[in-house]
């Protein structure tokens, strides 16, 4: 409370608790860890680095406390509580809205907190407990996480609709050949596609960087070059005249997405329910082909 509100006597008043008590407990903590947490001046307290370091490694261990509170509580009832779920920016894009609305039907007692982040930030999140389920890029077998495979997506190579006239489908040695628009590294779409393109031999003329993938469709729109993304990269779009959508091929492109959840932890109801709905609203899609997969 005092690391968020910045200063003693605010969270003081939060906590109804008196300053001089507050300030001793703050104490008793500094000399049982062996530094100082806060930096005191007048403008208020800031943590330290050391500060900082011990927080970020509590923060995820009280949201797994009162998520296991909330769990024993509902032992008798429907799943409640609060479930974090990340996901690449996307995979949120193309399944949150979908997965949140159907939280809020069918699980009410469930507070849902979606978070986007690229699989490197999700995979810390999941190891320090600040996030309870990841839909992310595979493979993970070394990642230390229960992993289960959703699906694997082709990658297209991705222009604008005027400039560039090339033979669909595209040998992926082409790629070589054109200014790039990807993410930066080690953003996982950038190393699937480096990988690819090592494979056939050719380096890659990135001209431009942009770690958000609506960015990324921006600037091809706008004629700075090509990109490589899945057809879910546009399952929202108004208008797909403005670009131009060509196979790759020799070899064909993929990238794998699963779903993954600690290792070391034990998955609360409301943790379990979550994730049979996610795995079940991205297997309906699949099937109807609004989200278009290859055979694994």
């Amino acid at each position: 409370m005092v690391a968020e509100s910045g200063s003693l006597s605010r969270a003081s008043d939060r906590l109804r608790l008196a300053q001089p008590a507050l300030s001793r407990q703050i104490r008793m903590l500094e000399a049982d860890v062996g530094f100082d947490l806060f930096v005191r001046s007048g403008r208020g307290m800031q943590l330290t680095d050391q500060g900082e370091a011990l927080l970020s490694r509590v923060s995820g261990l009280m949201q797994q406390l009162d998520s296991a509170v909330a769990d024993a509580r509902s032992l008798s009832t429907e799943p409640s509580g609060r479930v974090v779920l990340g996901c690449i920016p996307s995979v949120s894009y193309v399944a949150a809205g979908r997965i949140a609305v159907r939280v809020a039907r069918e699980f009410p007692k469930v507070s849902l907190r979606i978070l986007e982040g690229y699989a490197g930030h999700l995979i810390d999140w999941l190891h320090r407990g600040e996030a309870d389920i990841a839909l992310l890029y595979g493979p993970a077998a070394d990642l230390h996480l229960r992993v289960t495979d959703i699906m694997f997506e082709e990658l297209f190579l991705v222009g604008p609709s005027s400039g560039t006239v090339l033979d669909d489908p595209v040998p992926t040695a082409a790629l070589g050949q054109l200014n790039l628009v990807l993410p930066s590294r080690p953003h996982g779409l950038r190393m699937v596609v480096e990988a690819a393109a090592a494979k056939a031999g050719v380096s890659l003329q990135v001209r431009y960087e942009a770690d958000s993938f609506l960015v990324l469709k921006e600037l091809v729109a706008a004629g700075l070059g090509c990109t490589v993304l899945p057809l879910s990269a546009f399952f929202k779009e108004q208008d797909q005249r403005l670009y131009k959508i060509n196979r790759i091929v020799k070899p064909t492109i993929s990238r794998q997405i699963v779903v993954a959840l600690p290792a070391s932890r034990t998955d609360t109801r409301a943790t379990a329910a979550i994730r049979s709905l996610v795995l079940d609203e991205i297997g309906q899609m699949a099937e109807s082909g609004e989200w278009q997969t290859m055979p694994s």
